[in-house]
């Protein structure tokens, strides 16, 4: 029997999202994928299973969800309230079991804003172009809606209640980029300010790009309106007509004429996705051989998440599911033992 995954109630912004596809740039078609692609990996981490697997995307908001039979999930990226209908708290950057029948309620932020949802197995819908991640600037796939039924693929593993200190970056902070092919057209005075100028989060920010306003003046260029159209990828920084820079996030069109004062590194990425509205930010230049060398490490440090993992810890008197703990060595439920009679 295939276990399904049902949202009686979606918030106005839970898409299905992946590490997303590459490949099509050339089709007209950006990589897409999960905003924060850090959550992705610390939720495979935390359940023990490939970080391609497709989870739950929730922007701002969750939604009440169940699942058809017992499933393990995590929860990662911009903490948000979740409790199971028997009034259970469930801790965020932790994995969990949730038991057929049981409603999780995830409900706002409390800071950040992309939080994901992971299940043991992830959700198993058909590969479209290599992935399941929804694009809606290209019209692959929709938003979940209320009354959605997802299936979930076969779940391997069966370890819960394990906790991650997550990386920080929910309340803005210093992007790292490199020089994109415009960079040289701003001049080496404002190239200098806008380094030292601090940026606001506007509220103008989507899964295609996140709006920064610099405090005072905004950055012009010699010959910025002659700037051909030509391809631009995630992380890069267009800056528009009225000076205003806007970092591109994962779901962002493929070419574009705006000049491109720099490019934010991949694994900083998460952080302009994450902060909401009035964070600070900065910029700092760095060499493309640093940058390689800040990427090798990056990677490495997503390869070390497993071994990050924690016993997550609770208090006894208000731990309803006392038996799925491994309290004394050797001593489980038995629901480890599942996959394996």
């Amino acid at each position: 029997m295939t276990r399904t995954l049902t949202l009686h109630r979606a918030g106005p912004g839970l898409s299905l999202q992946d590490l997303g596809r590459s490949g099509y740039l050339a089709f007209g078609l950006s990589r897409g994928g999960a905003a924060d692609r850090l959550a992705v990996f610390e939720g495979a981490a935390l359940l023990g299973q490939a970080p391609d697997l497709a989870a739950i995307e929730m922007a701002g908001m969750g939604g009440v969800f169940e699942v058809s039979q017992d499933t393990r999930i995590a929860l990662t990226g911009a903490p948000m309230r979740a409790a199971l209908d028997d009034g259970t708290s469930l801790r965020w950057n932790a994995s969990h079991l949730l038991l057929a029948g049981a409603q999780l309620t995830i409900g706002a932020v409390q800071a950040g804003s992309y939080g994901y949802l992971h299940l043991g197995g992830g959700i198993a819908t058909e590969c479209r172009l290599g992935a399941r991640s929804t694009h809606l600037a290209s019209g692959l796939g929709a938003l979940l809606q209320d009354g959605d039924t997802l299936p979930i693929g076969h779940d391997t593993d069966g370890v819960v209640n394990l906790a991650l200190e997550p990386e920080p970056r929910l309340e803005g902070g210093t992007l790292r980029m490199v020089p994109s092919l415009q960079t040289d057209l701003f001049g080496a005075t404002e190239l200098a300010r806008f380094q030292d100028v601090t940026f606001t989060r506007d509220t103008r920010a989507n899964r295609m790009g996140v709006r920064l306003v610099p405090d005072g003046d905004g950055f012009a260029l010699d010959g910025g309106l002659s700037v051909l159209s030509e391809v631009i990828a995630p992380g890069d920084i267009q800056v528009t007509g009225d000076g205003t820079p806007y970092v591109l996030m994962s779901e962002c069109q493929t070419t574009g004429g705006y000049p491109r004062i720099g490019s934010v590194l991949p694994s900083d990425l998460p952080r302009a996705a994450q902060a909401q509205a009035g964070a600070r930010f900065s910029f700092t230049l760095v060499s493309l051989e640093e940058a390689v060398e800040l990427e090798r490490r990056a990677a490495e440090d997503l390869k070390r998440l497993p071994a990050r993992l924690h016993p997550l810890l609770r208090d006894p008197a208000s731990m309803r599911d006392l038996l799925s703990y491994q309290l004394v060595s050797g001593a489980t439920a038995g629901r480890d033992l599942d996959d394996a009679l």
